[in-house]
């Protein structure tokens, strides 16, 4: 064999062994990029399955119904990335984002007492993903605080649930007026009042007026007081405009003048026969509710 000859064989043996190298890089090219798609496509694969959150809302309100703002809800067991406590919106709502599981809430708010709910969350795989709702009604907490004692010349607007309302005369002028006329049986005389719609007051305590009308609410009456004791009852249907006909007023003025010795604040029901119901000296306006 020549010089030549070996070498003719030495360069086919290096070509083959180039389209062998060249194969070999193509395939483990081919698995790195099928590799690298199954990461994209799904994670997984390399890391493990991990558990979703589903989305979860408290609702919390008192007794009657209405939303109890800034309550505070404690999770057991506390959810990754979570804070410590969760407090609840303007409308007594909290939206959390809960691994499906058992938890304990607890959830306490000042003036009430704390109660404490269990919640199944329930895995939802599927693309259809429906927000749960858990809704917590506190109860009145006991107080032994001593008894306030309010101006004379002030209108108090209490409920069993929150802060009473104290208005001053100054205070209740700066609220939206209207006049209405009515017909006064005592002295068998139309007369005209300036006041304050009894509705608007009522919203001002969170009463559960306009929209917010109905089912429980329609169990909701008040109590309207003079500074004499005398006091009389009235539905709350009595002052949804919804419902009744006539605008209840709490008038300070009559004919534009004040109210005199029946003042600063009086009711005026209007489509009374007679004006049994019209409080003079009104000082006091509280929500209840039957039970």
């Amino acid at each position: 064999m020549t010089s030549g000859d070996n070498f003719t064989g030495t360069r086919l043996a290096d070509n083959t062994r180039l389209t062998r190298y060249a194969f070999a890089m193509r395939t483990t090219n081919g698995r790195l990029g099928l590799l690298a798609a199954m990461l994209v496509v799904n994670p997984s694969c390399l890391l493990g399955q991990q558990a979703e959150t589903n989305a979860v809302v408290v609702v919390v309100s008192d007794p009657s119904g209405a939303g109890i703002s800034q309550a505070q809800i404690t999770i057991v067991p506390r959810p990754e990335n979570s804070p410590e406590k969760v407090k609840t919106d303007d409308n007594g709502r909290a939206n959390l984002s809960l691994k499906a599981g058992e938890y304990k809430l607890s959830i306490s708010a000042p003036g009430f007492t704390t109660a404490t709910q269990p919640v199944r969350v329930r895995d939802q795989n599927g693309a259809d993903r429906i927000t749960q709702e858990v809704r917590v009604t506190l109860k009145v907490g006991a107080s032994s605080s001593p008894q306030v004692i309010y101006p004379p010349d002030s209108l108090v607007v209490s409920d069993p649930y929150h802060a009473p309302i104290v208005l001053s005369p100054a205070d209740f002028r700066a609220l939206p007026h209207i006049t209405i006329k009515v017909h006064n049986g005592h002295t068998n005389a139309e007369e005209n009042y300036s006041g304050v719609p009894l509705k608007l007051l009522l919203a001002k305590a969170n009463a559960p007026v306009g929209k917010e009308f109905r089912k429980e609410a329609l169990r909701t009456y008040l109590l309207a007081s003079g500074t004499d004791g005398y006091s009389v009852l009235l539905s709350l249907a009595e002052v949804d405009s919804t419902l009744h006909a006539g605008q209840l007023i709490v008038a300070d003025t009559r004919e534009g003048q004040s109210l005199g010795k029946n003042g600063p604040f009086q009711l005026i029901v209007p489509g009374d026969s007679r004006p049994a119901r019209w409080v003079h000296n009104l000082n006091s306006i509280q929500l209840q509710q039957a039970q």
